[in-house]
């Protein structure tokens, strides 16, 4: 963990946020590289869940909430986690996560925590005028599946996908990014009839796996964690659990949980008209039926859902992970490399003229900058650095899968030494056949 954060930090991946003022616990910034990786790791996602189905719409809810939706949700009776203090030495831990030095004799009893950050709304700052920062980016989707469904005609099993922050106010923010107070999810709520749901539930999780190793992530470093009964949360009949082993341990990379009816039974109106499986909070307060009609019985019934729920932070720790290399080269030196699947690497190609500042060669790097960049592929960088060795292995360090050398025999007939990062191969090719050798790259 060491390394990734010392990584991140000289190359911007990732910087402690507010670092000038000493930082503030459980929040980062993404730097120039990382805010490439994280953006190119949410297309993925979103290519696979929403544009690469026919059953799935998006959407971007507001991150303030109005508290009635994390009455009825469950969210301020149960978001909480218990605290302890530390008399020995004064410090605030969550009961499970008291470090060793700590005496059992020295802990207060365990007191709930809730975890869900307010601020107030409107002029005037009272008891009835505050929202919440959304803890989870779910419960917008719920409450806009009647918009959905009346603005697409949708009916099950179909999806509403969703990418955004949540906040949770961590007693201990630990371990980089891996449990942070903002972070960012990538959330769907899949909508099946009832009685299909346990095995719409199986293909989720086949389908997430899978995903995850097209993302690079070894599936010898994960384990599926069945959650037994006891430990279920309070909404959901059956969750799956996809572990990964993080630097620090074997933890949750993403939940697919079988959510039932809970959620749009909880936030429907007239809930005495259904058969609700779940056990739900009386409603009086929603104005609408998030029900649908079955087209041959005409009998109105709640869909159940299927909720498979990734954190970006950690879906970008654990492909840091997965690509960091330390190589021992022939000459005895070693070098560090990001073996990053080419579509998630920050920078797709960098374009290098041989000579810095040569007025013809740099011109040649640029045009090939500009063409390819046009591809629209992602970042291509032109880099006049006048070191092609230190610019290798800085390419290397961040993952760039193609290096562009634009050398004086590219004035003569017009081709480019390329040079593969994982195998350090260099060969030369037609600077008219780069575009292709790219595409064929990034999207193959």
């Amino acid at each position: 963990m060491d390394e990734l954060v010392a990584l991140c930090k000289r190359r911007g991946f990732i910087f402690q946020s507010n670092e000038i003022y000493g930082g503030l616990q459980g929040l980062y910034d993404y730097g120039p590289l990382g805010v490439e990786l994280k953006n190119n790791l949410k297309q993925a996602w979103w290519r696979e869940v929403v544009f690469d189905r026919d059953d799935v719409e998006g959407l971007d809810a507001s991150i303030l909430t109005k508290p009635s939706v994390l009455k009825f949700s469950g969210h301020e009776d149960t978001f909480s986690d218990p605290m302890v203090d530390c008399k020995s030495c004064n410090q605030r831990f969550r009961a499970d996560q008291v470090p060793d030095h700590c005496k059992t004799e020295d802990l207060t009893e365990p007191r709930q925590f809730n975890l869900m950050f307010k601020t107030a709304v409107g002029p005037v700052e009272d008891k009835d005028s505050f929202a919440y920062l959304r803890p989870e980016t779910a419960q917008n989707i719920f409450t806009n599946f009647k918009n959905v469904v009346d603005s697409t005609s949708r009916k099950v099993p179909f999806g509403i996908a969703q990418i955004g922050k949540a906040f949770r106010n961590e007693i201990t923010p630990r371990n980089f990014i891996f449990r942070v107070r903002e972070f960012e999810q990538m959330e769907l709520e899949f909508f099946v009839a009832p009685g299909t749901d346990d095995d719409w539930h199986k293909k989720w999780v086949d389908a997430r796996l899978k995903w995850w190793d097209e993302q690079g992530v070894s599936k010898d470093n994960i384990e599926l964690y069945n959650v037994p009964s006891n430990e279920l949360a309070h909404y959901s009949k059956a969750t799956v659990d996809i572990m990964y082993k993080f630097p620090h341990g074997l933890e949750e990379l993403e939940g697919i949980a079988n959510r039932t009816d809970f959620d749009l039974g909880s936030h429907s109106k007239n809930q005495k008209d259904f058969d609700i499986y779940s056990n739900v909070s009386d409603n009086n307060e929603s104005n609408a039926k998030l029900a649908l009609q079955d087209i041959e019985t005409k009998k109105w019934f709640i869909p159940y859902v299927i909720e498979p729920s990734a954190g970006v932070d950690r879906g970008v720790l654990a492909i840091l992970n997965e690509a960091y290399k330390v190589e021992e080269l022939e000459d005895g030196k070693t070098r560090i490399v990001l073996k990053l699947k080419p579509h998630l690497s920050p920078i797709k190609a960098a374009v290098i003229p041989l000579k810095k500042n040569n007025k013809k060669l740099v011109e040649i790097a640029s045009n090939i900058k500009k063409t390819l960049q046009g591809l629209r592929l992602g970042r291509v960088l032109l880099e006049n650095s006048g070191n092609i060795g230190k610019s290798y292995r800085r390419h290397d360090e961040v993952g760039t899968p193609l290096c562009i050398t634009v050398d004086f025999e590219t004035l003569d007939d017009d081709s480019v030494t390329i040079r593969d990062r994982d195998t350090m191969q260099q060969k030369r090719i037609a600077v008219s056949e780069l575009s292709k050798y790219l595409e064929d790259l990034i999207i193959n």
